[in-house]
């Protein structure tokens, strides 16, 4: 297998037909051997059912795939559910609502070619979308280009084509299907980018709301984190210990200062209260440190993943 398409679908019934025709038409004249691995996220309206029925309409031809979820888990969970299941050595992701262009897939494969890249993303350079979800998405833009050093002009474009490769030793959560580009980067993998059509929605409505925002806001969080200190935790946890912990004895030697040289009443003043707190804090965050190294260590040994990536063995 060549090519893998990997759809994640959330109550999409009125578009996964039409999708499905627009990528048969495509890819039938790439001539290359492809797969179409349709995920239903735990859709409630008739998408499963669709699904099937174009897959009976196949007549042994074989290129539909469908991965049924119990419920809905969520895009990074169905889009990481779908690439387990697709065999194609490049791998593309889109989106189920009509919006992404599947013309567009030949240029991304064109892109990665001649570029020797891992991974191409769309960028939909002009988007459809109403004025606040554009706006909240060029915040999210800067917040990750700032915390995480990535500036892939749109990470949140389902549009992607990546090698089979960048999914080896890669486990997405929550909402982190917007930061691939961003792992995929920090383990090495080169990252390029592509400028994408972009349609209004036709039928169905948006999945994106503001508690959407929040949660991705929050994993990109745990994503700076990981970047900088995932295999030595104890370098910021340690920093911040000693740095609470200077600042309290500092603070308690101007106290014992004021006391004895001032003869100043230390009721009046809150310093012994903060040159004790920030001390206590500081041996937490410390030991938390140590703790949070221990854990690390115990991770990358009884599991599989480790804290680099090997590209080629000579």
């Amino acid at each position: 297998m060549q090519l893998s398409i990997v759809i994640p679908t959330y109550n999409e019934e009125q578009n996964v037909g039409l999708l499905y025709q627009e990528l048969r038409n495509v890819l039938d004249q790439l001539g290359t051997n492809y797969e179409l691995v349709f995920v239903d996220d735990g859709s409630r309206d008739g998408t499963l059912r669709h699904l099937l029925s174009l897959k009976a309409r196949e007549k042994g031809k074989k290129k539909l795939k469908i991965v049924q979820l119990r419920r809905n888990f969520g895009q990074t969970a169905a889009l990481m559910a779908g690439i387990k299941e697709a065999k194609g050595s490049i791998i593309i992701t889109l989106d189920a609502d009509l919006q992404n262009d599947p013309t567009d897939i030949p240029k991304l494969l064109q892109k990665m070619e001649e570029g020797q890249y891992d991974v191409v993303s769309g960028w939909r350079h002009q988007r459809q979308d109403p004025i606040m979800k554009r706006f909240l998405s060029r915040i999210a833009y800067l917040l990750r280009a700032t915390l995480t050093g990535e500036r892939t002009h749109d990470s949140g474009c389902t549009l992607k084509a990546y090698r089979k490769e960048c999914f080896d030793d890669l486990e997405l959560y929550g909402e982190m299907h917007r930061f691939i580009p961003a792992l995929l980067k920090w383990k090495g993998f080169r990252i390029g980018e592509l400028k994408v059509q972009h349609h209004p929605r036709r039928f169905g409505t948006t999945k994106y709301t503001v508690k959407r925002v929040f949660k991705g806001f929050l994993d990109l969080l745990v994503v700076a984190f990981w970047q900088k200190y995932s295999a030595r935790p104890i370098h910021l946890f340690g920093f911040l210990g000693f740095l609470l912990g200077f600042f309290g004895v500092i603070c308690g030697i101007i106290a014992v200062y004021l006391k004895i040289v001032e003869n100043q009443d230390l009721s009046e003043t809150f310093l012994p209260t903060l040159s004790i707190l920030s001390v206590i804090l500081g041996v937490q965050f410390l030991l938390s440190g140590i703790l949070a190294d221990i854990a690390i260590k115990t991770y990358y040994k009884q599991s599989s993943s480790k804290n680099y990536a090997v590209k080629k063995v000579y």
